[in-house]
């Protein structure tokens, strides 16, 4: 029997211009088996039930598919945090807690693609549209961050929305990495991963001079976010880290 016959024959389990969803889809079902580096490109096709060969009608090699993967994973993460902050309504506290639960969501409810966008090991620099789908989900972060920067307390240096942004980031990554994730290698907490993260943010932003203080609530009231002054407050004096970006 030829190798095209073979071919063919290995190729019946998929319909006829589905090959690259199918072997995405075959990668991700691997990840989430596996992790992103626990199977090879033969595996991925023979998953998507086709040859070895025929992978390399779509992607260069393993690496190409990650990315594709990690691509993908980025532009549905931006889509959930943007839908979480909703543009910072109806107030920025709110909304800003919003982010960090969609964050820890994602990564609860998609392992797969969370381990491809930041544990698979391909360079996010690697591809444009990798990078460009990578950077808008940050924006989201960068723009939550920069709405609450410019709220900072009168009286209080207002730290740069960069720096915030980041540091914020770390603490939901770390939160959602090490006990939020959706697999096995998620670590237990005598907390929700929620609580941790609404605790760290809270430390946070005491420590960049916002109030925290809660105890104005109403007796039985669900507790909202930190409060935060209204968007005219005044002025900032300048900042110890610089200018404002």
């Amino acid at each position: 029997m030829s190798w095209r016959k073979e071919e063919r024959r290995a190729e019946r389990g998929y319909h006829h211009g589905n090959l690259k969803e199918a072997l995405l889809q075959a990668a991700l079902d691997l990840i989430a088996q596996k992790g992103a580096a626990g199977f090879t490109f033969a595996d991925a096709a023979r998953m998507a039930g086709v040859s070895p060969a025929a992978p390399y009608r779509h992607f260069r090699d393993r690496d190409e598919l990650l990315t594709s993967i990690a691509q993908r994973g980025f532009e549905q993460f931006e889509a959930q945090l943007s839908a979480a902050w909703d543009d910072g309504r109806p107030d920025t506290g709110s909304a800003f807690e919003r982010v960090g639960k969609a964050y820890l969501a994602f990564a609860r409810d998609e392992p797969a693609f969370y381990s491809a966008m930041f544990e698979s090991g391909v360079a996010v620099d690697s591809a444009s549209g990798l990078m460009a789908a990578s950077e808008r989900a940050f924006g989201v972060i960068r723009a939550a961050a920069e709405r609450l920067a410019a709220l900072a307390p009168s009286g209080t240096p207002r730290p740069p929305a960069l720096m915030m942004a980041l540091h914020i980031w770390s603490m939901a990554h770390g939160v959602a990495s090490l006990f939020a994730r959706g697999d096995a290698a998620r670590r237990k907490l005598p907390m929700t991963p929620e609580e941790l993260l609404e605790a760290e943010v809270l430390i946070y932003l005491r420590g960049l001079g916002f109030s925290t203080d809660r105890s104005g609530a109403k007796a039985g009231a669900a507790s909202g976010p930190p409060p935060i002054p209204p968007d005219d407050a005044a002025p900032s004096p300048p900042s110890p880290w610089g200018k404002p970006k």
